[in-house]
C-alpha cells in the first residue's frame, strides 16, 4: 500500500480561514428567515425554506423512527425542536438526496451528528406520508461550536451509475494539495488504501469509495460512486435466453436493436430482433418501457436500459402468483430511432404449418427443464414478445374482459365439446388455449364462433395467462357458429320426479343488483328450457335487498319476485323454502347473504310436515323423518366458516319420500393459476371443500344407516370437478354422481378462462341411480348476455322413477 504523503503548512491561519470558507455550505440565516420544526410541520406548502432543529434519529417508516445507533439508513434524518423529542407528531422527517448534504449529515457515516443542532434548506412538503422536508440542498450546523476544519469531499468526473465498458473516472477534491485514497472492494477507505494517481478504468460493476486527506485538516467524508457497466453487443435472444428469466436480469444493456412491432401505450412497446438466431427456445421479442417514447410500428430502434423481470397487470396477489415479463427499462436510458418505416418481420404461425403448441401438459417438472415442445408454459415463454399468427381461430368461450379464447385451425386438432368449447379432464387442463386480448368488451362472441383468416399479434402476459395482443379493428372476418341454447330432452311424466340444480348468480329483489331482464331470463330458463321441474335447488339466492349491507337476511322478497315471473311465463305457482343465514356469515357479497334454497311445485310435490330449522340448528334423521324440515347440516362446524351451509329438505311425491340437499361449497378463490410462477399450482381452497364433503357424506351415511332404503339427492354448485378428491369424498360408497353419466362432450356447466368444466352436480344414493336420467342443459356458460345468458352456470336436471327405487 502507498503511504500517506505529508507536507508542512507555512501559514496555518491563512489555510484555516480558507478551509472554513469552503466547508460552510449555507450562509448563517437570520432568525426571521428560519422555521422551527413545529412551524415547518404546519407550513407544508412546498415552498423552499430553512428549517432549524436537532437531529434526533432516522426515519424507518410512516410515524416510525430510530433514535439510537447503529443507524442503517443514510437517505433521511429525523429533526425535532428538542434533542430529546420522541413524539412522532412533533418530528419532521427530512429527505437527504444523493448530494453533499447527505454525505455530511447522514447518521450511518456520521453517528456523531445525532443530537446536533442544524439548519437545513429544502421544500416543506409531505415525506413518508406526513409533514416533512424534502430535497435538502444546503445545511449549516448552528450549535455555536465552530466546525472542525475538514477537507472537501471527493468528486467524480462521471455522474450516474450506468457506464460503458472502458469508461475512465477521474477523482478530485477542491482542497488544494489533498491526497485521495480509494477502495473498490466495498470497504471504507483509509490513508492505507490505494492512492489515487490516475483515472480509474471501469470494466465491470464496481463501487468506488474515496476520501481526501491533508495534514492539519479533518479527513473528508467518505464519497461513494456506484457504477454498473452496460453490456454491449447483445441481441434480444441473448437477453431472453432459453428460460423464464433473463440470464442478464438486473444488468444494464446498451445498443440493443429491434423493430417496433406493437405500441401498447405511450410508455410501452414491443420490439423484435431483425437478426434472429437458430434457437427456437429463445424469444426474439421483448418489451421496452420508456415514458413518452414517441415510437411507431416499423421503427428500427437502438435501446439502452436495465433488463428487468417485471410483473405486468394482474390481481392483487400477482407478485406471489404470476410470471414476469422480460423487459428493458429505458426510463433512465435511451431509445434512439435508427430507421423508420421498415417492414415488420414475418409472424410465427401457431398451429397447422407452424409451431404445434402442447395440448396436454402445462408444466410437469417445476420449471427444472425448459421444454417448449412438451410444456405449454415453456412454449409461450419461448415466444414472449414475438409476433405470432393464429390462422382461422375457433372461439371456445364467450368474450370476457375484451379477451377471446381461441384455438387455431377451427380447433380441428382438439376434442371440442358439443358447444364448440374445450373440456378439462383430470390430467389435461388444455395448454393449447390461446388468449387474444383485442381490448373491446362489447365484442359479441360465444363458443362455436370462429374467424376466417388470421389473428396476428404480440405474445404478452397478464392476469395469470399468456395472451396475444392485437386490436379489434385488425381481426379477420368473424363468423357466428351454430351453437344454440338448449332445451332439456327430459319430458314431464306423471309418475316421475324432476329435480334441478340452478345457480342463479346473486339473485335478489333489488333491481340495482338483479335487473328485470335477468329475472325474466331466469324464469324463462326454468319454464322453457328446464320444463318446470318439480323441485329446483337454487344457489346464490340473496336476501331481499341484495348487497345492501343493513342486516337484512330474509329472502322472501327475492323468492316472490322469481316465483311471480315464473307464473307470468306460464309456469307453476312455485313455493319457496330456505333457512336464512346469520348476517354476513356465509361469504359472497357483503350484505347479500347468499344461500341455497328450494322452489317446488305444490301441485306435484309437498314439503313433509315438520319444524323449520334456524341458522345454527343441526338437522338429523330419525324415525324416517328429518328432525328439522328444512334443516341445515352441522351449520356450526368450523368447516363451513365463511361458506354456505347445506340445507336438507324432505319432500313427498306420489306417496314416496325423498330428501334433497342443496349445496354451495366454498369457492375456488385463492387457488393459484394454471400458468403461474408456482408449478404445480397450490389449490388452497380444496382443503375446506374436502372437509365439507366429508360432513355432507356423513349426513347421507347417517340417513342410510337409519333407513337403508332412504332416497337422498344432493344438488348444487360444489365448486369442484367430477374427478377431484372432493367429489370422491362426497360420493363415498353411498352416492352416484349423475354428471358422470353425461356423455363427455356434454359434460360442462361452467367456463373459466376458456376451460369448460363441471362445477354443478347432482348426486343420488346408489339405490336411485339406475332409475334416474340426467341432462345438463347448456343455456348459459358458453354464451354472453347478448345471446340470452341468464347466469354464469348451466343448470343440471334429473328425472327419477321414485316409486321404482328400492
Amino acid at each position: 500500500m502507498l503511504k500517506r504523503k505529508t507536507k508542512k503548512l507555512t501559514n496555518i491561519s491563512i489555510i484555516f480561514a480558507m478551509v472554513i470558507s469552503l466547508i460552510l455550505p449555507m450562509q448563517q440565516a437570520s432568525a426571521a428567515e428560519v422555521l422551527t420544526v413545529s412551524e415547518a410541520i404546519v407550513k407544508q406548502d412546498k415552498s423552499t425554506q430553512i428549517v432549524e432543529g436537532y437531529i434526533v434519529g432516522i426515519v424507518k417508516g410512516t410515524n416510525s423512527y430510530q433514535f439510537e445507533g447503529p443507524f442503517t439508513t443514510a437517505t433521511n434524518l429525523a429533526l425535532a425542536d428538542s434533542p430529546d423529542e420522541r413524539d412522532p407528531k412533533k418530528i419532521l422527517p427530512v429527505q437527504l438526496p444523493q448530494n453533499a448534504v447527505r454525505t455530511a449529515l447522514n447518521l450511518v457515516d456520521h453517528p456523531e451528528n445525532s443530537g446536533k443542532k442544524v439548519q437545513i434548506k429544502g421544500t416543506v412538503e409531505a415525506y413518508f406520508s406526513v409533514p416533512g422536508l424534502k430535497n435538502a440542498s444546503e445545511y449549516q450546523f448552528v450549535d455555536g461550536t465552530p466546525p472542525e476544519p475538514q477537507v472537501e469531499d471527493v468528486k467524480s468526473s462521471v455522474e450516474g451509475q450506468v457506464v460503458s465498458k472502458g469508461t475512465q473516472v477521474t477523482l478530485s477534491t477542491s482542497t488544494p494539495d489533498a491526497a485521495i485514497y480509494y477502495t473498490v472492494d466495498g470497504s471504507n477507505p483509509t490513508a492505507d488504501s490505494t492512492l489515487y494517481t490516475a483515472p480509474i478504468t471501469i470494466n465491470e460493476d464496481v463501487t468506488i469509495k474515496a476520501i481526501a486527506v491533508k495534514d492539519g485538516l479533518k479527513d473528508s467524508s467518505i464519497a461513494e460512486f456506484k457504477y454498473q457497466v452496460a453490456l454491449s453487443g447483445l441481441r434480444i435472444h441473448d437477453i431472453q435466453g432459453a428460460g423464464h428469466n433473463s440470464p442478464v436480469a438486473n444488468k444494464v444493456v446498451e445498443g440493443v436493436e429491434g423493430i417496433v412491432t406493437k405500441v401498447v401505450d405511450d410508455r410501452n412497446f414491443y420490439m423484435q430482433d431483425l437478426e434472429p438466431d437458430n434457437d427456437s427456445n429463445t424469444s426474439e421479442g421483448i418489451l421496452v418501457y420508456k415514458p413518452d417514447h414517441e415510437q411507431t410500428e416499423g421503427n428500427v430502434v437502438s435501446v439502452n436500459g436495465q433488463v428487468k423481470e417485471w410483473v405486468l397487470e394482474g390481481y392483487s396477489d400477482k407478485l406471489r402468483t404470476d410470471l414476469a415479463m422480460t423487459e428493458i427499462n429505458a426510463d433512465k436510458g435511451l431509445v434512439a430511432t435508427v430507421e423508420e418505416g421498415h417492414v415488420l418481420p414475418e409472424s410465427i404461425v401457431i398451429g397447422m404449418f407452424g409451431l404445434q403448441q402442447p395440448t396436454k401438459i402445462i408444466d410437469n417438472d417445476n420449471f427444472e427443464e425448459f421444454d417448449p415442445n412438451e410444456d405449454g408454459i415453456d412454449f409461450y415463454e419461448s415466444l414472449e414478445g414475438m409476433l405470432v399468427e393464429i390462422n382461422n381461430p375457433a372461439v371456445i368461450a364467450p368474450q370476457k374482459y375484451g379477451e377471446l379464447v381461441v384455438l387455431p385451425d377451427r380447433g380441428e386438432y382438439s376434442r371440442l365439446n358439443s358447444a364448440g368449447g374445450l373440456n378439462i379432464t383430470e390430467f389435461d387442463y388444455n395448454p393449447e388455449r390461446i388468449f387474444v386480448d383485442m381490448g373491446n368488451e362489447d365484442f359479441v362472441a360465444k363458443s362455436g364462433d370462429y374467424f376466417e383468416g388470421a389473428i396476428t399479434g404480440v405474445v404478452s402476459y397478464g392476469f395469470s395467462n399468456y395472451k396475444v395482443l392485437t386490436d379489434v379493428e385488425d381481426l379477420p372476418a368473424f363468423v357466428e357458429g351454430n351453437t344454440e341454447r338448449e332445451i332439456t330432452r327430459i319430458h314431464e311424466k306423471h309418475k316421475e320426479l324432476t329435480i334441478a340444480s340452478f345457480n342463479v348468480e346473486n339473485f335478489s329483489a333489488n333491481e340495482n343488483g338483479t335487473s328485470d331482464e335477468k329475472v325474466m331470463r331466469i324464469a324463462e330458463s326454468i319454464v322453457h328450457n328446464l320444463k318446470s321441474p318439480d323441485i329446483v335447488g337454487l344457489v346464490e339466492m340473496q336476501d331481499g335487498n341484495g348487497s345492501t349491507n343493513d342486516g337484512t337476511t330474509d329472502a322472501k322478497e327475492s323468492a316472490d319476485r322469481l316465483i311471480a315471473e315464473i307464473a307470468a311465463q306460464g309456469g307453476p305457482e312455485y313455493v319457496y323454502t330456505d333457512i336464512a343465514p346469520e348476517n354476513n356469515q356465509d361469504g359472497g357479497q357483503p350484505g347479500g347473504n347468499i344461500r341455497v334454497g328450494f322452489i317446488y311445485n305444490p301441485e306435484r310435490v309437498s314439503l313433509t310436515e315438520g319444524t323449520k330449522g334456524t341458522a345454527t340448528e343441526a338437522v338429523e334423521y330419525k324415525d324416517g323423518k328429518l328432525t328439522l324440515n328444512p334443516g341445515r347440516i352441522d351449520p356450526t362446524n368450523e368447516a363451513f366458516e365463511d361458506s354456505r351451509k347445506p340445507v336438507a329438505a324432505q319432500f313427498e311425491f306420489n306417496g314416496e319420500s325423498v330428501i334433497v340437499v342443496a349445496n354451495h361449497f366454498n369457492s375456488k378463490g385463492g387457488d393459484q393459476p394454471l400458468f403461474g410462477k408456482n408449478q404445480p399450482p397450490v389449490l388452497g381452497s380444496e382443503v375446506q371443500r374436502k372437509e365439507i364433503s366429508a360432513i355432507v357424506n356423513g349426513f347421507v351415511k347417517d340417513v342410510k344407516e337409519e333407513d337403508k332404503n332412504a332416497k337422498v339427492v344432493l344438488v348444487g354448485d360444489f365448486n369442484d370437478f367430477e374427478f377431484t378428491e372432493s367429489l370422491e369424498i362426497l360420493k363415498g360408497n353411498e352416492l352416484t354422481n349423475m354428471v358422470e353419466k353425461v356423455p363427455f362432450n356434454e359434460r360442462f356447466t361452467y367456463s373459466y378462462q376458456g376451460n369448460a368444466q363441471v362445477l354443478d352436480h347432482i348426486l343420488v344414493t346408489n339405490n336411485m341411480a339406475k332409475k334416474t336420467k340426467v341432462d345438463i342443459v347448456h343455456i348459459n356458460s358458453q354464451f354472453m348476455e347478448e345471446h340470452g345468458r341468464a347466469s354464469d352456470h348451466d343448470p343440471v336436471l334429473i328425472q327419477v322413477k321414485l316409486d321404482k327405487v328400492k
